[in-house]
């Protein structure tokens, strides 16, 4: 093949090629060693100048299609003419350019397979271009040098090697995708036919008669085709990407759920060592508490035994009191004997004298019943007598005052007996008022014991339905170990199960909540009792969101509380979330509210206690003291009602109120703390109960004791009121004794009348005087041992007071030796217990919680400990498996993630490029326009290119020749040259709007004229001069001469 190169002047000094000189050259065939073409000749016409990146430098065919050695060519760096007759090999140049710089074997219409580019007989293909790699586009210049050598082996089976070599033949990459870098870099597009244009493409695009066509001729040459299959292939990718998400959305919610679970598994097994730490804390904890226990213990023992110290000598004291008692009346007692045995004798010795005087009395008793019927005689007569009686009256007076001048022993012995009655009536009187004393002071204290039995019957009574509701509150307490339920009722854990039932079965439109105490918890235990007297009958109740539920929780109330008092219900709508207080409530700086100072979970119950208690506006102040400064001081807190002290007193602004509850029932959080109080206090209270029963036993016998006195002093008093009645009748009779009358009166008086009065009063004088000697014998010996017995009974009561403050005071020195016992066995072991306990943890710690409650958290945390050791298995497999999870599930959320940024970027990007691609393609467009017109003035056509994107035609019309527009004829209706001329105008305006380092065209020129071609092929001269950066190969089977 001959060569032939030409030189073209540059135009613009600014650009990389250097000013040309035009000669012809005339080489030989190079193909020598190709015999089975003689035919083929070959020109090549360059154009010496420095061109980019990119440019094919030469290119070497070797056991290609059906030559044996072609090449190597070697070429100019702008225009280049390959002229062959047909079978000469220019196609096969073309073919093995397209094929060695990655283009497929369908792209050169020469075969369907690689596989059948190797000549027939032999096992591969070789194709080796050589590019050149200088200037500022060049691809690691460093590593490859000037030149790129791209050598392509194809075998027998198809398959392709490529060795990427630098200038100097040394292997670089045996790797396609250095290659495809290569070609990027270069911009080199083997595919598209504005770059390389093959002979059945020419022939198609010459031929081809539709708009459609040439639209996508268009598309291609331009590369918005491959723009637009590049936007379909991302929205197809994004669809794809989206269905994904929406199928990894389920995955990562799986293996978030296994994650989990392995995060469980490994966090019970990262927990296990603080597991045996915390077990040590509790132990070391354990061992401390019970020596604080012991010395609680300790404490209140020293303490009695201090007090019953104290109380021996209140004992020996009331002892020697009541001993003194009893000396003194013994020795009382030993001298009224003494006078009783002395009035004893002088009884004995007047008793034969009273018997006499008996009898005497007996006799003169039967004489005044004899006169006394005279008297009734007489008495008829004494009414005769009356008459006189008012003569006789004043000489009676006269002779009265003459008889009272006269004194006789008789009368003034008479007087002396009557004093004497006087004087022991006054003490016969003070004696019985004495005993109205007594009486009256025995009474009172047989009021007052009774009283006080009943109201010790009343005290005992409260007492002991106290220990009957504690006996109720330790079973409640007790049974809510295990269910911390049963400590709002025994019915409450059987009514939850029926609601849930009732609720599962479809009877409640919102399933009712309660006990509202049961669904609230504490952020400081201090604060229970406060709260619980705050919310008191509330923490039982019940809420429902409408009524037809709170009639059938009223029946299931009812089944479950047939005789009790059932809990309250509460019905209000139920609302989502909690409302809001912000405006109502209280908001201290260093005391929380009621609100505050609770964990409520559920929306329902918080609402409800603040609708219903207001717990949002009520301060909790620990200290009683501080609290009644805060609230009833000048400023009290804005929006509060009212607060409560840790002990549970509730202060208002002017008043405060002490509460009656002294411990927490339903909030207080230790619950063996709890039981061990309520222990403690039903043991007080039944030493309460046992001190009510004694003090009741001891009024039962003073009240005996009084009433037995209160009798005894009874009958003593009636006995002296019958000793003073006897002797007024002596007084009286000693009163009524007539003085003896004048012998002047004697006459004037009746003697019958003056003898029976004489009788009549003389017998009971007779029976006075020897009724009062006896009695004056024997009042002093009744007097005597009735004092006798009361000094009697008054020792034996000392006696009895002095034996019970001995076996009282027995008892109380065997209780403090008892407690002395005691209390040093207990130093022991107190002792024993601490050096125990400094051998577990030698600093001694301070414990506030009881050692039950250390040694039920101790149990379970062995359990829980063995139990994890038996699930967890092997240790180093759960570590994996967690880790593993882990791994997972952050690879696919972290994709997940990436792929959403990714649709939301892509969206973004798409909608960005899709605008910049309808205004690059309006763009190329009106260039493609543009240049057309241009190359079709140059020979005087006429033309128009129409594009009509929306339906994707093309449609161009040519007129030779000056004329009008309106003329404008399809390209169909042209002669063969004037269309290739047309088509050589249509690619040259798309070169000018496309980039690539080289274009090559093959047999462009096969249907033209010479005037046309002449013309044609002026043009792309004028355009490669334009275009010195750019290298142009021309193959054409026609001369260049």
């Amino acid at each position: 093949m001959s060569k032939r190169k030409s030189s073209s002047v540059s135009e613009n000094a600014s650009k990389r090629a250097k000013p040309v000189q035009e000669e012809e050259e005339e080489d030989e065939n190079v193909a020598d060693g190709d015999e089975d073409d003689p035919l083929l000749s070959a020109q090549v016409c360059t154009v010496t100048v420095v061109s980019d990146a990119g440019i094919v430098e030469s290119i070497t065919l070797k056991n290609f299609m059906c030559h044996s050695l072609l090449g190597p060519f070697t070429f100019g760096s702008n225009v280049n003419f390959v002229v062959g007759n047909n079978g000469s090999g220019k196609s096969a140049v073309l073919t093995a350019l397209i094929v060695a710089l990655g283009g497929n074997a369908q792209a050169t219409n020469r075969g369907s397979s690689l596989k059948g580019f190797v000549k027939e007989g032999e096992s591969s293909a070789d194709v080796s271009i050589t590019l050149r790699n200088i200037g500022r586009d060049a691809y690691k210049p460093e590593v490859y040098g000037p030149a790129i050598i791209v050598d392509l082996r194809i075998t027998r089976d198809g398959l392709r090697t490529y060795k990427l070599r630098n200038k100097s033949g040394q292997l670089v990459s045996t790797k396609k995708e250095e290659l495809m870098s290569i070609l990027d870099n270069f911009n080199i597009q083997v595919n598209n036919p504005v770059s390389v244009l093959t002979q059945e493409m020419s022939k198609y695009f010459l031929h081809s008669k539709g708009e459609g066509d040439k639209y996508k001729f268009f598309m291609k040459a331009t590369q918005l085709e491959q723009m637009r299959e590049d936007f379909v292939y991302i929205k197809t990718t994004k669809h794809v990407t989206e269905d994904k998400v929406g199928q990894n959305t389920e995955c990562l919610k799986d293996l978030k759920r296994k994650y989990l679970e392995k995060e469980d598994r490994y966090k019970s097994l990262a927990s296990l060592d603080e597991m045996h730490t915390k077990l040590e804390e509790l132990q070391k904890q354990m061992a401390w508490a019970l020596v604080a226990e012991m010395e609680k213990e300790l404490e209140p023992m020293k303490e009695k035994l201090r007090a019953d110290r104290h109380s021996t000598q209140k004992y020996d004291e009331k002892v020697e009191e009541w001993k003194n008692k009893v000396d003194e009346a013994e020795k009382k007692y030993k001298q009224i004997q003494e006078q009783l045995e002395g009035i004893t004798q002088q009884v004995q010795e007047l008793q034969p004298k009273c018997a006499e005087l008996k009898a005497e009395a007996q006799k003169r008793n039967s004489l005044l019943k004899s006169s006394e019927v005279t008297v009734h005689r007489c008495k008829a007569n004494l009414r005769d007598l009356e008459k006189d009686k008012v003569q006789l009256s004043s000489r009676i007076n006269d002779l009265k005052l003459s008889i009272s001048q006269t004194t006789g022993a008789e009368s003034q012995a008479r007087t002396q007996r009557m004093e004497q009655i006087q004087a022991e009536l006054e003490k016969l009187k003070h004696h019985i008022s004495t005993l109205g004393q007594q009486i009256d002071q025995y009474q009172h204290a047989c009021s007052r014991a009774k009283e006080e039995q009943g109201k010790m019957r009343r005290e005992h009574g409260v007492v002991q339905r106290s220990i009957e509701a504690n006996r109720r509150n330790l079973q409640t307490m007790e049974s809510s170990r295990s269910n911390r339920l049963r400590r709002f009722g025994d019915h409450m854990p059987a009514l939850l199960t029926a609601i849930d039932d009732a609720h599962r079965r479809g009877q409640f439109k919102h399933k009712p909540r309660g006990p509202l105490g049961y669904l609230i918890s504490l952020k400081d235990p201090e604060l229970a009792l406060a709260i619980e007297v705050c919310l008191k009958g509330q923490l039982l109740a019940f809420t429902c969101d409408n009524h037809e539920d709170e009639r059938v929780l009223q029946g299931l109330m009812t089944k479950m509380f047939p005789g009790g008092r059932r809990p309250t219900i509460i019905t209000s709508q139920f609302l989502p979330q909690v409302h809001d207080t912000r405006k109502k409530a209280v908001n201290h700086p260093e005391y929380p509210s009621v609100l505050q100072a609770l964990e409520i979970e559920d929306p329902v119950v918080a609402n409800c206690l603040i609708d219903q208690r207001g717990i949002e506006s009520i301060l909790l102040i620990k200290n009683r003291t501080e609290a009644r400064r805060v609230m009833q001081g000048r400023n009290p807190p804005r929006n509060c009602t009212q607060a409560f002290s840790k002990e549970g007193d509730q202060i208002f602004n002017n008043r405060s109120y002490t509460a009656e509850q002294t411990r927490a029932n339903y909030l207080s959080g230790d619950v063996e703390e709890e039981i061990r109080h309520l222990q403690r206090e039903m043991e007080n209270q039944d030493a309460q109960a046992n001190r009510f029963q004694q003090h009741m036993r001891r009024l039962d016998e003073d009240l005996k004791q009084n009433e037995g006195l209160l009798r005894r002093a009874h009958i003593e008093q009636k006995t002296t009121k019958d000793k003073a009645t006897k002797l007024e009748l002596e007084l009286t009779d000693l009163q009524n004794v007539e003085e003896p009358q004048s012998e002047d009166l004697r006459p004037l008086v009746c003697a019958p009348l003056l003898a029976q009065p004489h009788h009549r009063d003389a017998i009971p004088i007779l029976i006075g005087l020897s009724a009062c000697g006896y009695l004056l014998c024997t009042c002093p010996f009744v007097l005597l041992q009735e004092e006798l017995s009361k000094t009697d009974q008054e020792a034996m009561k000392c006696k009895h007071h002095k034996k019970h403050y001995d076996e009282k005071r027995s008892a109380h020195l065997c209780n403090i030796q008892t407690l002395e016992a005691n209390l040093e066995s207990k130093e022991r072991e107190l002792q024993t217990s601490v050096s125990k306990a400094t051998e577990i943890c030698p600093e001694r710690l301070e414990v506030r919680r009881t050692a039950r409650s250390l040694d039920s958290e101790i149990n379970r945390l062995k359990v829980k400990i063995s139990t994890q050791k038996q699930q967890q298995g092997n240790r180093e497999e759960v570590v994996r498996q967690y880790h593993e999870a882990l791994e997972s599930y952050k690879n696919l959320a972290q994709q997940m993630k990436n792929l959403n940024s990714f649709i939301k970027s892509l969206d973004s990007v798409m909608n960005q490029r899709l605008q910049v691609y309808a205004e690059l393609r309006r763009f190329l467009s009106a260039r493609c326009k543009y240049y057309f017109d241009s190359m079709l003035a140059q020979r005087g056509y006429t033309g128009s290119m129409t594009f009509d994107h929306k339906n994707e035609t093309l449609s161009i019309t040519v007129q030779p020749g000056q004329g009008n527009k309106a003329d404008l004829s399809d390209m169909r209706s042209l002669s063969g040259g004037e269309r290739s001329f047309s088509t050589v105008c249509f690619v040259l305006s798309l070169w000018a709007i496309t980039e690539a380092p080289f274009r090559c065209l093959d047999e462009f020129d096969v249907y033209m004229d010479m005037v046309n071609r002449r013309i044609s092929m002026d043009m792309m001269l004028k355009v490669a001069a334009g275009q010195r950066y750019r290298q142009f190969i021309f193959l054409t089977p026609q001369s260049m001469r």
